[in-house]
């Protein structure tokens, strides 16, 4: 089975897709895995069509409206139009894919760069450069908690029912609270170095934590004890994603490839060249198109605003 699978992705290549001035921090797909959204340190996200067998050509659409960066973005869990996206100008701001206007937003107390939904779309979680969590009530868009800590906060998460909460610090542990209390459950020591990244598995098994020494680790949750790591890249590693069906795990850091394993057996069955640093990494939910943007620069060392979605069979 890992044999073929690892064979067929040999078939495979990416695509490029070019739109944003500047470098491209973060890329998210919406649930129905039709849509894309980037965002850039250009002060724009944009929304692309992607057809999952790469035909036809792409539309895209300019949002408009931030005064910094574009660090991070997700879309509504529960609406395949709706995309929210974080910004070093303080503010977060709901979007209609749609139509490109921004329907809601709000301003916070500081840099904005994490953000997520909760599973079932009425939250949303915002971390910033100041170690500060805010909850947004979703329905009304105002924040309803507020949470400083004492210690660097990085990517934050929910699990898939939305009763526990993670915050990966630079530590090196994970701090696993519960939902919406914030109580916390758990400190994991999960790295020797600052834990950068989070992923949820789909299936709701498992976690992963990428981590400054360079290892990704894989819990399980029910447990919270750690199954495996997986010990590919050399430097820091800045993102990971799990594939729709939780087989795969993607990794990617400042090493010129993304690592993807195989989860149960923790083999590496692909890597994926690339230019520059990666920023964001992140699977289709729906297909096995893996998303991913970078520091890339052109030959004048100009960032190239572009990112590429590896997946496509050959023509």
């Amino acid at each position: 089975m890992e044999e073929t699978q690892s064979i067929s992705f040999k078939n495979l290549h990416s695509r490029e897709y070019q739109g944003h001035k500047k470098k491209v921090h973060s890329v998210a797909w919406n649930f129905t895995g039709t849509k894309l959204a980037s965002g850039s340190v250009d002060q724009t996200a944009r929304v692309w069509h992607i057809e999952p067998h790469g035909h036809g050509k792409v539309k895209d659409l300019e949002l408009k409206g931030h005064t910094d960066s574009v660090d991070q973005l997700c879309w509504d869990p529960k609406h395949a139009d709706l995309v929210a996206t974080a910004s070093g100008d303080k503010t977060v701001r709901l979007w209609d894919a749609r139509s490109g206007k921004c329907s809601q937003q709000v301003e916070l107390s500081g840099e904005n760069i994490n953000i997520t939904y909760k599973p079932d779309g009425t939250h949303i979680a915002v971390g910033n450069r100041d170690d500060e969590l805010t909850i947004l009530d979703v329905r009304k868009f105002k924040p309803i908690l507020k949470r400083k800590f004492n210690y660097e906060v990085n990517e934050i998460a929910w699990n898939t029912t939305g009763e526990i909460f993670f915050l990966t610090t630079g530590n090196g542990t994970l701090e696993v609270l519960a939902y919406p209390s914030l109580k916390a459950l758990h400190t994991l020591n999960a790295h020797t170095a600052g834990c950068y990244c989070i992923a949820i598995d789909p299936t709701g098994r498992f976690f992963a934590v990428g981590s400054a020494d360079a290892l990704v680790s894989l819990w399980d949750l029910s447990e919270m004890l750690c199954v495996r790591t997986f010990t590919k890249l050399e430097w820091p590693v800045r993102t990971v994603s799990f594939n729709h069906t939780g087989q795969y795990i993607a990794s990617a850091s400042e090493d010129l490839f993304i690592d993807i394993s195989d989860v149960h057996s923790g083999r590496t069955v692909h890597q994926i060249p690339c230019r520059a640093a990666m920023n964001s990494v992140e699977w289709n939910p729906k297909y096995n198109l893996l998303a991913y943007a970078g520091d890339d620069k052109n030959k004048y060392q100009q960032d190239e605003g572009v990112f590429r979605i590896f997946g496509f069979e050959s023509a």
